[in-house]
Formats: C-alpha cells, structure tokens, sequence
C-alpha cells in the first residue's frame, strides 16, 4: 500500500475519534445542563414546600393554642358549677341535720302526748264506769247497737258492695280461664230429636214395607219397639222412637230391606238381627274412637263398651257421648290453664256419665251407677273423686272435681247443646217460683230469663233491708239443695215501700 494512502487512512481515524469526542463532549454538557436546570427546579419547589408546611404549622399550631384556650375555659366553668353544687349539697345537708333533729324532738313529744292522752283515757274510762255503773264492755255494746241502729242503711251498703266486688272478682278469674280454653275448642251441635227419616226409591215401596192387611209393618214394630210411619210425604218412611238405639236399629234393618226387596216376616227378622250385630259393632267402634280422640288410650274393654253405648243415649236432646268429649277436652284445657293434673281431669271428665250408659237397665242413679262402674273395673281412685262431685251430690275432695264441674256446665250450657221439652220447662218454673213463695214475708215470685233469674217481691213492712240480704241467701240456698239444673240461677229480691196520699 502507498504510504500516503496509510497516513491519510490514519489521520481520517484521528479526525474521526477527534470529531466523536467533541460530539460526546457536547452530549455531556447538555446532559449536565439537564441534570443542573432540574435540580434548580427542584430546589425551587423544596423551598415553596417548605414556605406552605410553615405556614400550616403556624396555623395548626394557632389551632391547637385556641382550642387549649377553649378546654381551659370550659374546665374553669365546669369547676365552678362543680363548687356551686357542693356549697348547695352541704347547705341541705345542714338542713336535713336539722330537719333530722327536729324530727327526733316531734317523735319524743308524740310519744309524751301518747301516754298522756292513754292516761287520760283510762282515767276518763274508769271515771265514765264509776259513774254509769256499766263495765267498758257493757258501754261498748250499747255504743255499737246505737250505731248499728243509726248507720243500718250504710252499713247494708257496705256489706252488699263487700259481697258484690268479692263476686265480681271471682267471676272474672273465672272468665279469664274459661274464656283461655273455649276458643280452643270448636264443634258443631245438632240437637237429638225423637224421630228419623227414610228415603224410599218409589211409592211402590210404600205398599211393600206395609204387607198385606198390615201384617209386615206389625211384624217389623213388634221386634224393633219404633213406631213405623208410613203416610202421604211422597218416598218417605218415618221411624219414631223416643230411644235412639232401638230407632237406629230399625233404620238400619229398614234400609236393608229397601235394598234387597224382598220384605216379608222371615227377611224382616234377619234384617233386624243383622242390624243389632251391625249396631253393636258401632258401639265398640264409637267407644274406641272416642277414647282415642279424648287421648284415653288405656282404658279396659268394657269401659270402651259402656262408653260406645252412649253414642245413642242423649239428654235433654244432647248427644252424651258428644257430651262426654267436650267435657274432657274442657276438663284438659282448663286444668292446663289453672296448673292442675290434665290426665286426671281429662279421664274424669270423660267417664263423668258412664253410669248412662245402663241407668235404664240398672236401678239408682247414673252417678252412683258410674261410680260402681270405675270401682268394678279398677280405675284410679283420684279419676273417681273428680268425677262423683259434678253434680254436687257428694263433697269436692279434689281441685280437679271443681274443674269436671264446671266443664259439664259450660258443655250442657252452650247454645244449641240441648233442648228441653216444654213439660220439663213449665215444671221446672213452677218449682222455681215454688221455692221462693214459700218463705216468710214473700209477696210474689216470677220466674224469667228460661228460669235462668227469679225475681222475688217482699213485704216492705215484714222485710227489712238487712232481712232482704239473708232472704236472697236463704233462696238461693234451697234452690241448689232442690232442684238440678244446668248453669247458674240469678235470685232477685225486691222490696218496695209506696206512700200514697190524695189531695180533696
């Protein structure tokens, strides 16, 4: 190679390494020119930063002095009511201090003026002694009987309000209890009555169920004891019977005969003897359910028997069976609300009317009946001391009687739950009226309300205002001895003094 060529090659890299250094050199410089302007910025902004931190810390610390000035001015008043109310509290408690000792002086004087006055009193009573002749009892009976004599109105006003509020009481706690249990308990009632009707497929049957000359409807009375009516209602027979077992058994044996359509005395007798079977199958039925539905669920099988057997005997047109229910499930829930023994009511209130069952069969009364019943088959003796006092017959030896009582009552007494017959009504308000005639002194006596109150007038001359108050008792009374009787009887007594004049 030619050595100019080399000495220019080489002082083209000399000037190409001179021309890069001046141009990093330059790079440089303005880099630094960057890095100086921004630390000038920045130490710019450090200053206004710390220009705005002073002055909040001026104004915080401004805040912080007035607020303390504040705390310290409302600790100063705060001091001040504090001192105010301990001066007041040791001014009262120098006035109690005194009230205290006055007091303790009163008390001494009253003590003093006690003794003086019994003093006086025991010199005054043996001085009035002395005097009278009469002893400080003797006085003290005279003093009464002249008070009793001035004050007799007011007192039989004190007496008649003492006797009303204690009433009143009891009534409402009574209510509240009855009425806690009623609405729990709801059922319909359908009043028993004396006959049933049979729908028949045509009139043509009418002929049938009759026979020739009579003679199958005379068969068909003669072994059911239930009249058989068969007259103009069109494809009805009528089956009259004042005891529903008997009507139920000819209903049955009449409806199987309809069906089957032979009738004639031969089908006549199977069919009744097919209808006491099927009866007698209901009663145990009945007697199961009952039990089962009253949640007795031990009781022995002839009790079950007895009980099913009341499913078709009623009183005073009310189902008793029906009625032997409610007053279970009333006994329950009563004993339930007053905290006593709800099995012992409930089974008690269930086997209440056992006896019922065969009272027509058995002479004496269905509760004695009953209470022989229980005994025979081994039923507790607490059941049987529930059960004999509903009809106050016998003496409440348990609370649980009072609750079977007045179970029977609110079931016999519901609306619709029976019905009397109109000889029974008038007999009963004859006696009622009965009754109150015959004491002293007894003008006149209505009985009203269905025999629920009976209002008595008395003699204003022969009575007097405290006489009236012992009447009304002594009415009341003999009405509960004598006559039986659902529910409560009110007794009115009226005295009424009229004075008459005329002007001429």
């Amino acid at each position: 190679m030619n050595p100019i060529t080399l000495i220019g090659f080489a002082i083209g890299i000399i000037l190409g390494f001179f021309i890069r250094y001046v141009f990093a050199k330059k790079s440089i410089f303005s880099v630094e020119s960057q890095i100086k302007s921004h630390l000038e910025d920045a130490k710019v902004k450090e200053k206004e930063i710390l220009v705005t931190a002073e002055k909040k810390g001026i104004e915080i610390v401004e805040e912080s002095r007035k607020e303390r000035s504040r705390l310290l001015d409302d600790l100063k008043n705060r001091e001040e009511r504090v001192n105010k109310r301990e001066e007041i509290i040791d001014f009262k408690e120098k006035d109690l201090i005194k009230i205290k000792g006055d007091l303790s002086n009163l008390d001494e004087n009253l003590k003093k003026t006690k003794e003086d006055l019994f003093n006086r009193e025991t010199n005054i009573s043996k001085e009035i002694e002395k005097i009278s002749g009469l002893s400080r009892e003797e006085a003290l009976k005279i003093i009464f009987e002249k008070i009793e004599k001035e004050h007799k109105q007011e007192l039989i006003e004190k007496i008649t309000k003492l006797q009303n509020y204690e009433k009143d009481e009891i009534q409402k706690e009574a209510l509240e209890v009855i009425l806690s249990a009623l609405p729990k308990y709801s059922r319909s009632v359908v009043n028993e009555t004396v006959t049933t009707t049979v729908p028949l497929p045509n009139e043509e049957m009418k002929g049938r169920i009759i026979g020739k000359e009579g003679r199958n409807i005379r068969h068909f009375e003669n072994l059911t004891g239930v009249e058989l009516i068969i007259d103009e209602t069109p494809e009805v027979a009528t089956l009259s019977s004042f005891d529903p077992t008997r009507r139920e058994v000819a209903k049955l044996a009449l409806e199987k005969l309809i069906k089957d359509g032979r009738i004639h005395p031969a089908t006549i007798e199977e069919s009744i003897v097919w209808a006491k079977e099927k009866i007698e199958e209901d009663i145990r039925e009945a007697g199961k359910t009952v039990a089962y539905n009253a949640e007795v669920l031990d009781l022995p099988e002839p009790i079950l028997h007895l009980l099913g057997r009341l499913k078709f005997r009623t009183s005073y047109g009310q189902n008793v069976l029906q009625h032997s229910l409610e007053v279970s499930t009333f006994s329950r829930m009563i004993a339930e609300e007053l905290g006593l023994d709800k099995e012992v009511a409930k089974r008690a209130g269930l086997l209440h009317d056992i006896g019922k069952s065969v009272d027509h069969q058995i002479e004496g009364t269905h509760l004695e009946i009953g209470i022989k019943i229980l005994q025979k088959y081994g039923v507790s003796e607490k059941i049987i001391l529930a059960m004999k006092s509903h009809h106050e017959t016998y003496p409440f030896a348990t609370p649980e009687a009072f609750v079977i009582l007045a179970a029977d009552a609110i079931s016999a007494k519901r609306l619709g739950a029976r019905g009397e017959t109109g000889e029974i009504y008038i007999k009963r308000l004859e006696e009622l009226e009965k009754i109150a005639i015959g004491f002293d002194g007894v003008e006149k006596a209505y009985a009203i309300s269905g025999g629920r109150e009976i209002r008595t007038f008395v003699k204003a001359d022969d009575v007097d205002d405290l006489e009236m108050l012992k009447l009304s008792q002594n009415i009341a009374r003999k009405i509960e001895k004598e006559l039986r009787y659902p529910g409560e009887i009110k007794v009115v007594v009226i005295r009424e003094k009229r004075a008459v004049e005329y002007a001429k």
